[in-house]
């Protein structure tokens, strides 16, 4: 019931927002080379996501490591609003969905996560609680979305934790807006001031001015 309940107010904002992540450039750490097939980090901005499964060959897979990095780089900066992640099923019927436990999401310029923004850090799951598909709203500017895992050694981590992770991502969405300079549900509506390059998603709130401005509302040239 919970798991149609998320589907329902996904596909709900989905409607609103167009996903600006699809058939974006893409990268994984340590990809998955099983039988001759690659588990392309591409897997997971195909639009493909009716068998969320290992058969199904349509997820983004890396090997067991101590830090697990995929990305998307949607070629330039975008106002973002929300994201989803549906995770491979397989893994998440019983042990292996202590690989997942404790990731992050961030939105940065560049692909190194010092430089973005923390959208999301699972403190609140566990291997039974651990959901097949994910959605965290994330109200900022970036052109990368970066989903991250460690279990980098010496650090004590909760006993639900496997000692390794891994990428197991068959598709990430990332909703918001194609064009810079517009913001709520249909991104038709400009931002209020008129100098403003990025404002907030929702309330039109300055949040980056175009070159050759500054202030609060950009109304000052430099």
């Amino acid at each position: 019931m919970l798991s149609l309940i998320l589907y329902m107010v996904v596909l709900m904002m989905s409607k609103c927002y167009v996903n600006i992540g699809l058939h974006k450039p893409a990268y994984q750490q340590n990809p998955l080379i099983r039988e001759g097939v690659t588990y392309y980090a591409s897997n997971a901005d195909d639009g493909r996501k009716s068998e969320l499964t290992w058969e199904g060959g349509k997820c983004a897979i890396s090997l067991y490591k101590q830090t697990a990095i995929w990305w998307v780089n949607l070629i330039s900066i975008h106002s973002i609003h929300h994201i989803t992640i549906y995770f491979m099923k397989d893994d998440l019927k019983g042990f292996y969905a202590d690989l997942y436990l404790g990731f992050s999401v961030y939105v940065s310029n560049t692909t190194d996560i010092l430089h973005g923004r923390l959208c999301f850090k699972d403190d609140i799951y566990t291997k039974s609680t651990f959901p097949s598909a994910f959605t965290t709203d994330c109200f900022v500017h970036g052109q990368y979305i970066i989903y991250y895992n460690e279990r980098i050694s010496g650090v004590v981590y909760p006993d639900d934790y496997l000692s390794v992770v891994r990428i197991a991502l068959c598709e990430v969405e990332v909703y918001g807006c194609s064009l810079a300079g517009f913001y709520r549900s249909n991104c038709s509506t400009p931002c209020p001031d008129v100098n403003c390059q990025y404002c907030h998603i929702e309330t039109g709130t300055c949040k980056g001015c175009k070159p050759g401005y500054q202030g609060h509302r950009c109304e000052i040239g430099t």
